[in-house]
């Protein structure tokens, strides 16, 4: 490099040392020269009384004034964060609509963007608590009272000072028919009946011995550990929805997709008769709890409710609908038998549930109360409360006697698509698609168990019913005798009552069924043999087989190694 090019070096240090001595230089001598011309007008020099001045005074005056601006600002940011605390605090309080279209309403109302760029539901809603809670500061600042209609969703305790917006989000009852009164009427003499006997036969299980117990339940496990493939046969051309035993367990009745309804008989798997009536997929089934056993001609035998909106009522005689109940307005995905017989409840696409007269086949009820569709439905084993599970991931158990609803039961994190109760009447089950299975006990209103029951969402669950069951624990005679016993709960046998809701069956898109003991919640077996989906279950009252129906068109029975 050329010297040309070395401008940074010792001799630009010089150069800028020269430059600073050259302008103080400069300076001193504006300085003399302005001095030497006042003296010569005979301008004396000005003191300005510098030497007067106290320098320890000065710097006490500037120490105090930093300290007072150091001080003011210290308190400013106090005051700024109690104020951003006190706002937080007052956020929490104010209850949004967790509808998205209600919060842009309640946006566009206050003049302010019903959308910001990369803004989701969640951020929008944050974002309008936010603007509520400043709202809020401001009018407390200024005297004015929050409660004056601005803020809508803001929780007020004092009930004289909410107003109507406010009061149009509680909980609501409209005035029902005579039909309906009488109905209720009925199902509460019925389920107090039925609850009396079931606690009667509860504490005369407690009397059993505890060795008998152990003894019969391990007999179960067991019995439940050798589970295995008994039959398979293509039930359809398209997926099969639904599957059901009847309650003789002697044949299965498949709903599937193409809108048919077969019934089969299950010590062969051959089709019986094939009912046609539904243009769309079939997705609930529901025998009446005295089909097969002597129901009667004047009775329909079972229900169906499809994606056409429609409830039929058939006569396992005929291969036609007897009778059909409109009144859904989307797709019906579940249809049951209240215990008592006389009502059918529905859940539908529509987001209400429905409770009909069978005999008037008339609607009774029409019920709201989930945010979303409504997939699953199960009447308790006394009739007086019912469950419903929707694709909100919420579980809500009605009071059929009053109308109430009872429990909002919450911890699943995605949709319900399967809700059973348990025999002894007070411990719900809901499968959902986060893969777990829940099980609720209605003594403590909360949750006691979470099943991580799969590895895919949970399409159906179910308990083992020992209603007019033969005896689950008696050895199999050598020539496979399962004849049923069609006697009512009170005539059931003690041993029987014993193995009553002791296990738990469920159904996944992983196309497994897995078998699970009651109060302990442990995996007993795992049957595999569907091809992808396992969409429905169910076991047969005497314990006899579990079906299962599944995406690949197929049912199968699966049974004990005894059979």
């Amino acid at each position: 490099m050329s010297q040309r090019e070395q401008p940074r070096g010792d001799t630009y240090e010089q150069d800028v040392v020269a430059y600073a001595k050259r302008k103080r230089e400069e300076e001193e001598d504006e300085v003399r020269t302005e001095r030497e011309q006042r003296l010569a007008k005979g301008i004396p020099e000005s003191r300005s009384g510098v030497q007067d001045i106290d320098l320890d005074l000065i710097d006490e005056v500037l120490d105090d004034s930093e300290d007072r601006a150091l001080t003011d600002e210290a308190l400013e940011k106090r005051r700024r964060a109690m104020a951003e605390f006190e706002r937080k605090k007052l956020a929490r309080t104010i209850a949004t609509p967790t509808d998205d279209k209600l919060v842009k309403e309640q946006l566009r109302k206050l003049k302010h963007p019903i959308c910001l760029f990369g803004e989701d539901a969640g951020d929008r809603r944050n974002r309008l608590r936010y603007i509520l809670s400043k709202l809020a500061m401001e009018q407390r600042a200024s005297g004015v009272d929050t409660a004056d209609g601005q803020i809508e969703t803001m929780a007020i305790e004092d009930d004289d000072a909410m107003d109507e917006d406010e009061a149009q989000t509680e909980e609501f009852y409209t005035e029902g028919t005579n039909e309906l009164l009488q109905a209720r009427r009925d199902i509460a003499v019925f389920s107090l009946a039925k609850a009396r006997a079931r606690t009667e036969r509860q504490r005369e299980d407690c009397t059993v011995d505890l060795a008998d117990v152990r003894k019969r339940r391990q007999d179960l496990v067991k019995r439940l550990d050798s589970y295995s493939n008994y039959g398979s046969q293509v039930g359809d051309t398209r997926p099969i929805s639904r599957i059901l035993f009847s309650p003789d367990c002697q044949s299965l009745l498949t709903s599937s997709w193409s809108g048919a309804i077969k019934l089969w008989d299950v010590s062969h798997c051959r089709p019986i008769r094939t009912f046609c009536g539904h243009t769309d997929r079939v997705g609930g089934i529901s025998f009446h709890p005295k089909a097969t056993l002597g129901l009667g001609d004047e009775t329909a035998d079972f229900a169906s409710g499809a994606a056409d909106t429609l409830i039929h009522l058939w006569s396992l005689n005929k291969e036609r609908p007897i009778a059909k109940l409109q009144g859904h307005q989307s797709r019906v995905v579940h249809v049951q038998h209240h215990p008592n017989g006389a009502y059918l409840g529905s859940a539908s696409y529509d987001g209400s549930w429905r409770l009909w007269d069978i005999a008037s086949q008339k609607e009774l009820l029409l019920q709201e109360g989930h945010s979303r569709e409504i997939f699953a439905l199960r009447f308790q084993c006394d009739g007086a409360l019912v469950a419903t599970g929707g694709l909100d991931g919420i579980c809500r158990v009605w009071d059929m006697r009053s109308g109430r609803s009872l429990v909002t039961i919450e911890g699943h994190a995605k949709e319900i698509f399967g809700i059973d109760w348990s025999p002894n009447g007070y411990q719900v089950a809901t499968g959902s698609a986060d893969n777990t299975i829940r099980i609720f006990d209605m003594r403590k209103l909360g949750s006691i168990y979470q099943i991580p029951a799969h590895k895919s969402l949970i399409t159906d669950v179910r308990f083992f019913h020992a209603s007019h069951a033969a005896s689950l624990t008696a050895s199999a005679s050598g020539d496979g005798d399962r004849d049923m016993d069609t006697s009512d709960d009170s005539t059931m046998q003690r041993g029987d009552r014993l193995c009553d809701g002791q296990y738990l069956v469920s159904a996944s898109n992983d196309g497994l069924v897995n078998i699970w003991s009651a109060g302990d919640w442990k995996l007993q077996k795992s049957l595999a043999g569907h091809v992808g989906k396992v969409m429905s279950v169910d076991i047969a009252s005497n314990g006899s087989y579990i079906a299962s129906s599944g995406y690949d068109r197929t049912f199968k029975l699966w049974g004990p190694e005894e059979f």
